[in-house]
């Protein structure tokens, strides 16, 4: 490896080193001047760790529909059977309250071994597709790629010339339709 990049800077000012051989990109080792892209990167980013948008936790709304639950979807009070307006107010508050501070709560408790939990199954669904279920339907293709040439032999040798037969017999049929009004 060189000692910085192309222009002899030294590679110290750098997080990472560029990749950059003499002979070019170690990815195209032909290619002695890289893309711009790659040139200007001057960090390497970890493709397993990412960004966290603490503000929209939910870019994709996911849970739009299912989750969303205020104090006026659950409780009502239909005109002329009214409460009083501080047990109301006081009411509002302990449900909004209380629904907050128990997420929070239970995200605290749960949410980690949940998420260690889901991480694994997801894991382990991962590898199961890629290194089983894959592999499997592509050797049910291949195998019943034979099977079906085997198939379409017999369907244009035998069924073909019968339903050409068939076609030129009744080919001289004439059909009409009287409407009597």
């Amino acid at each position: 490896m060189t000692s910085g990049y192309k222009d002899g800077t030294p590679e110290e000012e750098y997080a990472h080193s560029p990749f950059i051989r003499k002979q070019g990109n170690i990815y195209k080792p032909n290619n002695k001047e890289m893309d711009n892209d790659s040139i200007n990167e001057k960090t390497l980013r970890d493709v397993h760790t990412k960004e966290i948008d603490l503000v929209n936790r939910d870019p994709k709304h996911l849970n739009d529909d299912v989750v969303k639950v205020d104090f006026e979807d659950v409780i009502a009070e239909p005109a002329g059977t009214y409460s009083f307006d501080g047990v109301w107010k006081a009411s509002f508050t302990t449900f909004t309250v209380t629904k907050y501070w128990c997420y929070r709560l239970l995200t605290a408790l749960v949410g980690i071994p949940l998420a260690l939990v889901w991480g694994i199954f997801f894991a382990i669904l991962s590898f199961i597709h890629i290194w089983a279920v894959v592999p499997c339907v592509k050797s049910y293709l291949i195998e019943i790629h034979c099977v079906s040439r085997v198939y379409s032999i017999c369907v244009h040798t035998f069924c073909d010339p019968l339903f050409e037969a068939m076609g030129k017999c009744f080919s001289s049929v004439r059909v009409t339709t009287i409407k009597v009004v």
